[in-house]
């Protein structure tokens, strides 16, 4: 399998060739299995009740189980994604733009796996986000 140095340093023409992809699926792979590790390291702590009868220790419990319930929630709508783009990979559409079918580009699937768009698509959707919002 290649190496995320041998992805880098590849030409254009080999962009999604078998090589990538499997490397990609098995990035994915990766990702989900420490991911759902993750929420279930989260579900634990939240459902571990101690029994604090020190004021500060129970706030900063309740604060820790608030960030943990963030962190599930987070992880929760990842793992979605992850099998998105594991079936992209077999549909053969993965590292390509949803949008506009332009190549996403390895830099940005490295750094973001599940991506579905190009920079160029997400920074206008991201803008257009900004707008509505104020509107």
């Amino acid at each position: 399998m290649l190496s995320e140095d041998q992805i880098k340093a590849a030409p254009d023409s080999d962009y999604m060739n078998e090589a990538q992809l499997e490397f990609f699926k098995q990035l994915l792979l990766d990702l989900y299995d420490s991911t759902s590790a993750r929420i279930e390291q989260a579900k634990q702590q939240m459902a571990t009740p101690i029994d604090l009868n020190d004021e500060n220790d129970r706030a900063s419990m309740e604060e820790q189980n608030s960030i943990s319930l963030r962190i599930f929630e987070r992880e929760q709508r990842l793992l979605p994604k992850i099998q998105q783009s594991l079936k992209r990979i077999r549909e053969g559409d993965y590292g390509y733009c949803l949008e506009s079918g332009d190549p996403i580009g390895i830099p940005r699937l490295l750094l973001r796996p599940t991506a579905e768009y190009c920079a160029e698509v997400k920074a206008i959707q991201e803008t257009k986000e900004q707008l509505y919002s104020k509107l």
